[in-house]
Parts: structure tokens; C-alpha cells; sequence
């Protein structure tokens, strides 16, 4: 196809793709599986599709996703976000935190747009190459050992920060080796063993 729009809608192609992101889909991927904007808005009148936020529909009848928040987060990030930070660390299970924001990593680069953060996004700016990257369901989250090390050069709780090294440890999430950022931040606290 080379980027040309289908001469037909293709409601199977639309669907797949919003199946693998929590029943969600961008306009640019419905104008690839040939919705135009008019019959876009036209399956949002008649109430097949429900537009989220600008540039970003939801299937109506797709069943309900526990992370959607998430997926929306990363198709406003053009699917360049990786979940991070304190909503990376309860994705992965580690500690009791209970993130009131999502924290979404955006690459170095997109510090020179002019952003507007969805409500209740943090965005931190950093390269995460694709080791330090796992999927969590429909959507990217760093490693656990790339998650320990950004929660350790950012104010989290040290009891937060060490019962989430010994979990992973525990879990063998992480080695020793890979928590040298961590024992840092809590050198002051009494280190991880304390």
C-alpha cells in the first residue's frame, strides 16, 4: 500500500489494530485502514466508535481494559513513551506504590517540543534503548532494572525504593550488580539490607 489510503474502509484491519492497544486507535492509524476524517466522525455519531481525547478513538464495544489510561497515554506519545518511574514500578509489582500520576519517559529529543501533558502524566525525557524496555500488555515499560535505577535518581520513598530492590532481588527481576544506583540513593538510609 505505501502509505496510500485503501480504496474501501477495512473494518477488520481498524478493529485488529485497536484490539492490541486496549480497544484504542489513532486518526492516522484509521486513516490507514481507510477512514477518512468524514466517516470517522460519522462512526462516532452513530456510536461504533468514541473519540477520547483529540486524535485518539476507542471501539465502543471493546471490552473494558484495566490499564487503558495507559494505552491512551502512549498513543498521545506517538507511541514513542515508555511507561517509567513509579507507574513502571507498579506494573512490575515492586513495593506498595501506589502512583497517583502516570510517569511516561519521552525520548531526549521531544524536549524541544512544546507539549501539553495529558492530565495527570508526568513526563521525564531520556533514551531507553530496547534492552531497557518489556511489554506490559499493549504497552512499553522499562525494565525492572531500568526502573530501580530511575526511581533511585528521583524522590521516592527509601522504604518505597528498598522494599522494591528486595522484591526484585527476591523475584531475580535483578542482581546485586544491577542495583549500584539504588545502594547509592539509600547509602544515607542504611543501604538495601537494612
Amino acid at each position: 500500500m505505501n502509505g496510500a489510503l485503501p480504496i474501501r474502509p477495512e473494518w477488520d484491519r481498524l478493529y485488529e489494530t485497536a484490539a492490541a492497544q486496549e480497544g484504542h486507535f489513532t486518526t492516522q492509524q484509521a486513516a490507514e485502514a481507510g477512514y477518512s476524517s468524514q466517516l470517522l466522525l460519522k462512526h462516532v455519531r452513530a456510536g461504533r466508535v468514541a473519540r477520547v481525547r483529540r486524535g485518539i478513538y476507542r471501539l465502543v464495544h471493546f471490552p473494558a481494559g484495566e490499564h487503558e489510561d495507559l494505552a491512551v497515554a502512549w498513543l498521545w506519545s506517538e507511541r514513542s513513551g515508555v511507561f517509567s518511574h513509579g507507574t513502571a514500578l507498579a506494573l512490575h509489582d515492586l513495593s506498595d506504590v501506589l502512583p497517583g500520576r502516570i510517569h511516561l519517559t519521552l525520548p531526549a529529543e521531544w524536549r524541544r517540543r512544546r507539549l501539553r501533558a495529558p492530565g495527570g502524566v508526568v513526563i521525564h525525557h531520556a533514551e531507553i534503548p530496547p534492552g531497557e524496555r518489556v511489554w506490559f500488555g499493549a504497552v512499553p515499560v522499562t525494565s525492572p532494572r531500568r526502573t530501580l535505577a530511575d526511581c533511585a535518581r528521583e524522590p521516592v520513598s527509601p522504604d518505597l525504593l528498598r522494599q522494591a530492590a528486595r522484591q526484585a532481588l527476591r523475584r531475580g527481576l535483578v542482581v546485586q550488580g544491577d542495583l549500584s544506583e539504588v545502594e547509592r540513593a539509600l547509602g544515607p538510609f542504611g543501604g538495601i539490607a537494612v
